[in-house]
């Protein structure tokens, strides 16, 4: 081969190898380089907070204002959340019985304020519907006779997994119409249910209406080293507020009400008193059923 192609050749290959590192390069580094979309937004928003006339801005209407900016961050991250983030849990679900008649049905959509409830054939694992409460509200306004079994009034919802993303979600709802979701398991098994307000607080906040009860809190200190708390109440806010040791423990749970079940390995029943060793606080049951343990008086031991 001549000299000068020879050295063409090696020059070529400098340069695509050149060429290729360039773009590698640009494939590592691109979020330090060339931010996002998002990560831009983010940052003109905290810049923007930082402005020493930002009141009179918003003031004179030509600005966003402090609840427009929280909606935006929380649009922003949105689509980062999944379904088992933002759900209701199986444990705090109000559902009716296949079986029941129409005045157990009543009786629920009175008692919680609910618009929509899921019905369910024997266990909650078998959710067969929903019934929507302007159904059963027409019978009663109209003076019709009442059925006797609810199989008329049941709607078809959405089940959908708990790896699904939250957007996703949201768009699936808005397009079919459906404002209540069934989250399942891998095994088929009921997890939680979410609504369209569920997500749409996501981005706006809390939305309370009448029927909504005052938020109360979750746990509280009676005296020095007791605790009284709902069941429901996140671990990890116990353990932030009473004694991060009460986190120990292997399997994975998420209220005080699963700490509790795990410490016993069965449902505790009224009366028990459970010895979490990893922490020293006895756990003793207060109120309970055959299901579920709702509420629990924590007592550090002597040492």
């Amino acid at each position: 081969m001549p000299e000068g192609d020879s050295i063409s050749s090696t020059t070529d290959g400098a340069e695509n190898s050149g060429d290729l590192w360039q773009r590698v390069k640009s494939l590592l580094f691109r979020r330090e380089a060339e931010p996002t979309l998002r990560e831009q937004l983010e940052e003109a928003i905290s810049e923007h907070e930082e402005e020493a006339e930002e009141e009179a801005a918003v003031e004179n209407g030509d600005d966003l204002s402090a609840v427009e900016r929280t909606m935006l961050r929380n649009l922003l991250h949105f689509s980062e959340h999944r379904v088992d983030d933002v759900m209701v849990p199986r444990s705090e679900m109000i559902a009716v019985e296949d079986n029941a008649d129409f005045g157990d049905a009543t009786a629920l959509f009175s008692e919680h304020g609910h618009s929509r409830l899921p019905v369910y054939h024997e266990t909650l694992d078998n959710v067969i519907g929903m019934i929507h409460i302007k159904d059963v509200f027409a019978v009663l306004a109209e003076g019709k006779e009442k059925p006797e079994s609810l199989e008329a009034f049941v709607r078809q919802p959405r089940f959908v997994p708990e790896s699904m993303g939250v957007l996703e979600l949201l768009d699936e709802m808005r397009r079919t119409r459906t404002h209540l979701a069934i989250i399942v398991d891998e095994y088929s098994g009921t997890e939680g249910l979410v609504t369209i307000e569920d997500l749409v607080e996501e981005i706006v906040g809390e939305i309370e209406d009448e029927h909504d009860d005052e938020a109360e809190a979750l746990f509280t200190e009676i005296r020095p080293g007791i605790w009284e708390a709902d069941a429901r109440a996140e671990l990890d806010d116990i353990a932030e507020a009473i004694d991060p040791k009460l986190e120990d423990v292997e399997e994975d749970v998420d209220t005080l009400g699963g700490l509790a079940f795990v410490v016993a390995g069965v449902v505790p029943a009224v009366g028990d008193k459970l010895l979490h060793d990893a922490s020293g606080w006895t756990l003793e049951i207060l109120e309970a059923n055959e299901k579920r343990v709702t509420r629990i008086r924590l007592r550090k031991s002597a040492s």
